[in-house]
């Protein structure tokens, strides 16, 4: 939730920074995860050289997942320049829930129970209920001022970004269902030096691997958009409001956007960690179930603490209970889908 708030700190002031805010996020995933994925071995005059570990998952299907990754990421952030409010991201990504069934029975041959979809619409109109309880006078307002054709550039790109969201989430199944069950999670690798010496290592867990490879896969990708991440870095330090910050002798200036620039790819990096490890855990669909929810009480929240004078409270309440009765139904009425020969399905 804190990581929602920095973001739109960030994208108010700076609503073309979405390269930024995305490398920025990226970048500090990989740093974070890089020691545990690189050993040293003994090269030539017995120096060290690095290299990364053995891989859980082969190769190809990391880069699938980071060609659709990378792109559903910068898709979401690049829609902020596009005059698109915040409430409607949330309306938007609250489709993931019906988008990630679709694709659960059109590809990967599942099937839902009567309560499981009808769990799924009615989380999905207490999404849509709750965001548009939110200052209604004042979107309407500002609606009018937009540049509709730039407008629906912005809604073309969360319709994109969606659709490639549930198509990830299928590749993800598949990947964790073909090979958790041939790595276990103490497998380990006998690292070897030049001596005859050796040194077993224990590989990280298999959503590590997944969340270090996702991000640290992605980087030389940010290289094809060099010019809007220089651009944006000119206009962030280049800011009108700037924050004078003692160092040392000297006193320099920093943007005060900057510390939740800091913020959000830490709380990001938090976010990513857990949605990684659930993902291993339960199907895709329930993991959207997940992230439609955290998005619901952030709003909630944001409305209470920050805009409570301009909410129509009848609209705001009635869909938090929709959420929060589509989730417990969904709960109760088992989180696994069916597959075609009518067996539910297991995570392992």
């Amino acid at each position: 939730m804190s990581n929602a708030l920095t973001l739109e700190c960030v994208t108010s002031e700076h609503p073309r920074s979405g390269s930024l805010i995305t490398f920025s996020q990226f970048l500090v995933i990989s740093l974070h995860g890089l020691p545990k994925f690189v050993t040293f071995t003994r090269g030539p005059l017995n120096i060290p050289v690095p290299r990364l570990l053995p891989r859980r998952i082969p190769l190809t299907p990391y880069l699938i997942q980071v060609g659709l990754f990378y792109t559903i990421s910068l898709l979401n952030n690049l829609a902020f320049g596009y005059s698109i409010p915040m409430p409607v991201h949330i309306i938007f990504r609250s489709g993931g829930l019906v988008i990630s069934m679709l694709m659960g029975w059109l590809i990967s041959g599942k099937s839902y129970t009567i309560s499981q979809v009808l769990s799924v619409l009615v989380v999905t109109a207490g999404v849509i209920l709750t965001t548009l309880s939110s200052n209604q006078s004042h979107r309407t307002a500002d609606i009018t001022t937009f540049d509709s054709h730039r407008y629906l550039q912005g809604i073309a790109i969360l319709t994109l970004a969606l659709v490639l969201s549930g198509f990830l989430g299928v590749v993800q199944d598949k990947t964790y269902a073909s090979y958790a069950k041939s790595t276990p999670p103490d497998a380990g690798v006998r690292r070897a030096d030049s001596s005859a010496d050796t040194k077993a290592v224990v590989l990280p867990d298999i959503w590590e691997e997944s969340m270090f490879y996702l991000h640290f896969l992605s980087l030389p990708v940010f290289f094809s958009v060099r010019k809007d991440l220089t651009m944006q870095v000119k206009e962030l330090f280049t800011s009108a409001t700037m924050l004078p910050v003692p160092l040392l002798a000297a006193r320099i200036t920093l943007p005060t956007v900057l510390p939740a620039l800091l913020a959000n790819t830490l709380t990001q990096l938090l976010c990513v960690a857990g949605v990684n490890r659930l993902t291993t855990q339960v199907p895709a669909l329930t993991v959207t179930l997940v992230l439609v929810v955290r998005k619901v009480v952030s709003l909630v929240l944001s409305v209470l603490l920050f805009d409570g004078a301009n909410v129509t409270w009848g609209m705001l309440w009635s869909g938090a209970s929709l959420v929060f009765t589509g989730t417990v139904v969904y709960t109760v009425s088992g989180s696994a889908p069916i597959n075609r020969e009518g067996r539910r399905e297991k995570k392992e």
